[in-house]
């Protein structure tokens, strides 16, 4: 009988404070509920950018702009987990697998190897991509499927009718690119189309590593080219500060690709601005969160309109006088 007697008031001792259990977690949900706070959560974004420089913060910079111009509240309507790879393609990789494994909701992509690594870890789950800065998607297999962004294709025209008013008797023009990156291979091709027309050859040295930039430069220099165009190539750009002391040694001037690489020390740019690019990618980015739009029906986008950036300090220092046209609607880029 006291068995019997033990046996029922420990079962309800257990349904006692299963009921309080069952209380405990209703209680606690309620002042959510009552708060009016939404029901929906956050917006969650896994942005990647592949190293840190200039042109890409620009990017990463305006994209958030662009949220925010078109009505959305980081903390509110979105999060951001921001990471950078450092230009390291497998951590690149290792960033865009946690970023499928953490269910993030999109993925954003600053500069190809990142948007190329978002994409194949975003494909299984059908997360949506976002890039921003890839010059050439379709060779980086990054024009169609559940991803969409902008195109900082490179004016390549613009760039060579400055070089030839800047220097009326150039011959030849090194350029520093990485094989393995499809913009930069495009990019090159199309150079080397299009220099005749100005009376131009294209002496290209290709690298494989970031490691192997300066060297690349040392051989450029020893080939006597009479100036270098530097690409957005993101190997390159990382060690921009290492090739402008090489150049401006040996008095070559150096023509970047946008506004930060002519802060940096290069002579002069024609070239995008990449926090307008920036901007541009997060109104698109905005249309996928707000469920207006899915990545695979808004089609890559390309800036057009380009500005002239000169460096008067680099220009004077290299005795480069500028022509008066150009000069009228340049845009001075100075270090600050």
């Amino acid at each position: 009988m006291k068995k019997l007697f033990a046996l029922a008031l420990s079962a309800a001792m257990t349904l006692s404070l299963a009921a309080c259990g069952s209380t405990g977690a209703s209680s606690s949900a309620a002042p959510a509920a009552s708060s009016g706070a939404s029901a929906a959560e956050p917006f969650k974004i896994g942005l990647l950018q592949y190293g840190q420089h200039g042109s890409l913060d620009n990017c990463r910079e305006g994209f958030l702009q662009g949220l925010e111009e078109a009505g959305l509240k980081e903390g509110v309507d979105y999060t951001v987990d921001y990471q950078n790879a450092g230009f390291d393609d497998a951590m690149d990789t290792q960033i865009a697998g946690k970023f499928s494994s953490d269910g993030v909701d999109m993925m954003v992509a600053v500069a190809t190897p990142s948007a190329v690594a978002c994409y194949a870890a975003a494909e299984e789950k059908d997360i949506p991509v976002v890039y921003v800065a890839v010059s050439d998607p379709a060779a980086a297999g990054l024009d169609s499927g559940n991803i969409t962004g902008t195109s900082d294709a490179l004016p390549v025209d613009a760039q060579l009718q400055l070089i030839r008013a800047m220097q009326p008797d150039a011959k030849t023009i090194g350029i520093l690119y990485t094989t393995s990156e499809p913009n930069s291979v495009s990019t090159i091709a199309e150079y080397q189309a299009k220099a005749g027309e100005y009376g131009f050859t294209i002496d290209a040295v290709g690298v494989t590593a970031q490691s192997e930039v300066t060297q690349g430069a040392d051989t450029l220099i020893s080939h006597g080219v009479d100036c270098f165009s530097n690409l957005t190539d993101n190997n390159v750009v990382g060690v921009l500060p290492s090739i402008l002391e090489k150049t401006n040694e040996a008095g070559i001037p150096v023509y970047g690709s946008e506004i930060e690489q002519v802060k940096l020390g290069c002579a002069a740019s024609a070239g995008i601005d990449y926090v307008q690019l920036g901007r541009q990618t997060g109104a698109m980015a905005a249309k996928v969160i707000r469920g207006e739009a899915a990545c695979a029906d808004i089609p890559y986008e390309t800036i057009d309109a380009y500005s002239t950036y000169l460096n008067s300090d680099v220009l004077d220092a290299m005795g480069i006088s500028v022509p008066a046209e150009i000069a009228a609607n340049a845009v001075e880029a100075n270090a600050a």
